[in-house]
Parts: structure tokens; sequence; C-alpha cells
């Protein structure tokens, strides 16, 4: 059987993109969000300072990251269900030891369960069950999978702080562990098949036609560069986002209309990955990704309300778009033989520039005016798609380029 027509031909790969898509979103909102919705009012109560709790976020972020290798090579080997399914058990246990802290011990403890869940069951988990189930057919799934994930913060944000003044910060993450156990568990079981053996087996295997060993090398090396350096940038932005649109000499409320764009921004730029996706090939839309960023950067230049706008809107587009390539490129690239195992090497720098990033960045984004910073950023970030130029289709996807 070729890799081209593995299970994607049997699988009811709609069922699984929809039903994988409502767990990213719960998971999302659940787990990566929370920091947002219940640390001022978490600080208060336990007499910690925002930053120390922060802190233990960051600390989840670093167990994510170092878990994903490990994680990727397993689900390879024995698919994703099993793993999907134990990251709500994780994460709903995570989020009632959080809910249960009484000090900074405690907090670290449950975000050292978190990071642990959250390196089982979010984007990087569940792209890797996808592309063992489907092979080279996984495209459209990813695409399905983070276009609904990429509501997380649009959902998680609002439902989180009506919960929190309802039933408070303990009563939220008690809330958030019942939909892991009640909705993701539930709906995981239903959607995602047991892997084939022999489909695993063979996509454990490095793929024998991916070229040379050293332009092999090349292409991971470049490839894990671009997106380690564009998550780098993000988290730092993200975290500093608010300020940053304060600084471009806007008013209070066009400084949040524009932070607000971004959400939108990336719901869209899926939509436009998955309209283009018939037209151009994935490497061109991930190259077009990265381009957006840099041009939003440039209207920063207009001095204008509108230029501010339009670059938040460009930026979440780029993002969104690659969200999608973290999972696509590299089934392009390098084919469906180690593919999980691939996913979770190439997560690690990443997760791990996303924790770094806001501490790291913090000195420099103080020191330059906002307008300069982000100009430099997309400056950066263009020069980050260069990496992007060296990678090419293996052969068995060359129409695909």
């Amino acid at each position: 059987m070729s890799e081209a027509s593995s299970p994607a031909s049997t699988l009811p790969a709609r069922r699984l993109a929809i039903s994988l898509g409502v767990v990213q979103l719960l998971s999302w909102a659940t787990s990566f969000y929370v920091p947002a919705v219940i640390v001022g009012t978490a600080a208060a109560e336990l007499g910690a300072s925002t930053a120390l709790l922060m802190g233990g976020f960051s600390w989840a972020l670093l167990i994510t990251g170092l878990s994903a290798p490990r994680i990727g090579r397993w689900i390879g080997r024995h698919g994703g269900r099993g793993v999907l399914a134990a990251s709500t058990l994780v994460l709903a246990l995570g989020l009632a030891l959080l809910a249960a802290a009484q000090g900074p011990a405690g907090w670290f403890l449950a975000w050292s369960v978190l990071g642990m869940g959250m390196a089982l069951g979010l984007y990087d988990a569940a792209f890797a069950t996808a592309g063992t189930l489907l092979g080279q057919g996984v495209a459209p799934a990813i695409t399905g999978i983070s276009l609904l994930g990429g509501f997380a913060s649009t959902l998680g944000w609002p439902a989180g702080t009506a919960l929190l003044d309802v039933v408070g910060w303990r009563g939220t993450l008690l809330a958030y562990a019942a939909i892991q156990l009640l909705v993701n568990l539930p709906l995981i079981l239903w959607a995602v098949p047991r892997a084939d053996p022999v489909a695993t087996a063979r996509a454990t295997a490095v793929a024998a036609d991916a070229g040379p060993i050293g332009l092999r090398r090349l292409m991971l090396l470049c490839m894990g560069s671009f997106f380690t350096l564009r998550w780098f940038i993000t988290s730092a932005l993200a975290a500093h986002v608010l300020p940053l649109m304060s600084g471009l000499n806007l008013t209070t409320s066009q400084a949040m209309a524009a932070a607000m764009l971004i959400g939108p921004g990336q719901v869209i730029g899926r939509l436009l990955e998955w309209g283009l996706a018939s037209r151009i090939g994935v490497l061109w839309r991930a190259r077009l990704g990265a381009l957006l960023f840099p041009l939003g950067a440039v209207l920063l230049l207009t001095g204008s309300p509108y230029g501010a706008f339009g670059f938040t809107l460009l930026y979440g587009m780029s993002n969104g778009i690659l969200t999608i390539n973290r999972g696509t490129l590299p089934m392009l690239v390098f084919g469906s033989r180690g593919y999980a195992a691939l996913l979770g090497w190439l997560a690690m720098p990443v997760v791990l520039a996303q924790a770094a990033a806001p501490t790291l960045a913090a000195p420099i984004i103080e020191a330059l005016p906002a307008a300069d910073l982000l100009v430099l950023a997309g400056c950066v970030a263009g020069l980050g798609a260069v990496l992007l130029l060296p990678l090419r289709a293996r052969r068995a996807n060359a129409m695909a380029e």
C-alpha cells in the first residue's frame, strides 16, 4: 500500500477534524489561556505577585517543550488515541490541583502537571495523531483542527471572566476540569480510532526518499529555526500587546480595538490558507504567511490608527497561517514516516522559545519606542522568512509544493 493511499480513504476524516478541533478549542481555553483569566484574582488571594504566578505558567511551558519529543515518538509508534485521552485526565488533575493551591508550592506543582497535560493534548499531539492516521491526506484535517482551535482565546477569555464573576477562580478551574472529563474525553474516545499497527510501525521509519542526508539536515534546521524565531517574536509581543498598542499614539479604545483584531486575523488567515489550498502549494502558502507580518509592519510607518489596525490584522493572519503550516510543512518536506516524532522534536525549541520570550524580550521592549520595536520585529520576521527558501517537497509530494 502506498503512503498516499493509507488510512485517509477509510477513516472518517471530517469527524476526526471537527472533533479534534472542538477538543483543541476547549483544551487551549482551559489550559494555555487560564493565566490571563485568573492570575490577577489568584495573586490577590494567595498573597503572591502576578510575576511569581506567571512564572508557574512559564515553568509549565518548559515542561511541555522538554516532553514533546518523547510524546511525538510515542504517538508515532502507538497512535495518538491513548495520548489524547490521557491528556484530558492529566489536565483535569492539574486544574483541580491549581484550584486547591494555597501558596506558590501548590501553584507550581499544579502547573507542572498542566505542563505535561499540554504536551499530551495541544496542537502538536493532535497534528501528530491526525498525521499518523491520515498520512499524506492530513492537510485538510490540520486546517480544520486549527481553524476551530483558533477560537480558543475568543471563547476562553470572556467565558472564563464570566465564570470568575460567578464562582470565583477556584470554581472556574473546577468547571474547566469538568469540561476535560465530560466533553473532551468522550469526544476523543468517539472520534479518534486506534491506529493501524502496520501503519504506525511503517511511520516510525525515516523516509528513504527524503533526499540526501545533508540536504535533509539543512531543511530540518531551516524549518526548526524559522518556527522557533517566529514563535519567539509572537510570544514576546503577545505578553506586551496592550502597552505596545498604546505606544502607537492610539487612544485606549483604539489600542484595545487594535489588539482585538489579532484573534479574528488568525481565523481569517486560516480561512485564507484553506481557500488557497486548491490554487497554490503548501510551501507557497507558508511563504505568504511568513511575509504578511513584515508587510503589516510596513503599514506602521504611516503613523495612523489605520496603519496599526492593518498591522494587527495582517500579523494575526500570519500567525493563523503558520499555525497550520507547523503541521503541514513537515509532512510535505519529510513525508509521513517519522512524522509524529519529527513534530515532537520541532515543538521542543518552539515551546521553549514561547516560555523564554516574554522575559528575554522585556528589556528591549522597554528600551525602544513601540513603533520602532514593531517595525524591527517585522524586519526580523522578514529575514526569518528566508529560512523557508531551501525547503523542497520530497519527491512523492512534488505536486503539492
